[in-house]
């Protein structure tokens, strides 16, 4: 487990195909992309041994989306070996299951891993001899005999340094749809103080992706519902994990349309210095 620090964010590259493992846009799946400077290559870090387990555990939300990596009961893909893997959601019905816990276990040659779910099996790379069938899955194997298993599913971790300055969130793209017509999801907020106590909650809809617009919707919808009047840039957005920290978001919104629950921050709060963000655009 040296290899994965609490808190920190890594990289995840297949070593026989020299890609790295992707949140997909649609916030559901996985994949594999050549593309190394991106929030979607980006892993969130949360190592913990409870009490009754002999070794550490591991779990991995996406820096891009805040869902955890997971191995699910359903047929991998045509054309890879296995079960699918997909991202799920803090709060999905099924994440106190086994199946978004990771164990690490070195190679023989100590600089890969093996990443063994805790319901069998291990998150392996498909698409050496089909560069088309590309992809992630989770192939049952007897963890047993390390010596012989596949070198698709060594992975080779890359630390990613955190940034010294808060990232600046993508601007907006041209609306292709008008907001009356454009598909909207609901976003839920809470504004906490510093001792945990709720400020403020509420819902509100939102219509498209542009993270930008969100921030500029929910500083409106603040001002205008009597609870506070902050400027846009003095709040930041973010994500709620399993382990009770917060994942600033600064990517655009997911394709899917399930409901986002965000988590309001105050520039210069406690909270704000506390965050942690990937630079992935570092060498």
């Amino acid at each position: 487990m040296e290899q994965f620090h609490h808190g920190h964010h890594v990289r995840l590259r297949s070593s026989e195909l020299g890609t790295y493992l992707h949140a997909d846009q649609d916030g559901h799946g996985v994949s594999l992309q050549h593309r190394r400077a991106s929030m979607k290559a980006a892993w969130a870090v949360h190592v913990y041994q409870p009490p009754e387990a002999f070794v550490p555990h591991l779990l991995l939300h996406s820096a891009a989306y805040g869902r955890y990596l997971a191995a699910t009961d359903e047929p991998a893909p045509q054309g890879h070996r296995g079960r699918r893997v997909e991202q799920r959601n803090y709060d999905h019905p099924e994440a106190d299951a086994q199946g978004i816990i990771w164990l690490a276990v070195l190679t023989a040659s100590g600089d890969k891993v093996f990443l063994r779910n805790f319901n069998g099996g291990c998150l392996r790379a498909n698409g050496r001899y089909r560069p088309w069938k590309s992809g992630a899955s989770v192939d049952d194997v007897d963890v047993n005999d390390i010596g012989n298993l596949s070198t698709m599913m060594h992975w080779v971790v890359e630390d990613i340094p955190a940034r010294e300055i808060t990232p600046l969130l993508p601007r907006p793209a041209w609306l292709t749809l008008p907001a009356v017509i454009s598909p909207s999801r609901v976003i839920v907020y809470v504004w906490l103080d510093a001792d945990g106590t709720v400020l403020s909650e509420g819902s509100f809809s939102f219509s498209g992706r542009s993270v930008f617009r969100l921030r500029s919707e929910l500083a409106r919808w603040l001002a205008d519902n009597g609870i506070a009047i902050v400027d846009a840039p003095d709040l930041v957005m973010c994500l709620p994990t399993r382990d009770g920290r917060i994942s600033p978001l600064v990517v655009d919104l997911p394709r899917s349309l399930q409901t986002l629950h965000i988590i309001v921050v105050i520039v210069g709060s406690p909270a704000h210095a506390a965050l942690r963000y990937a630079d992935v655009d570092a060498e």
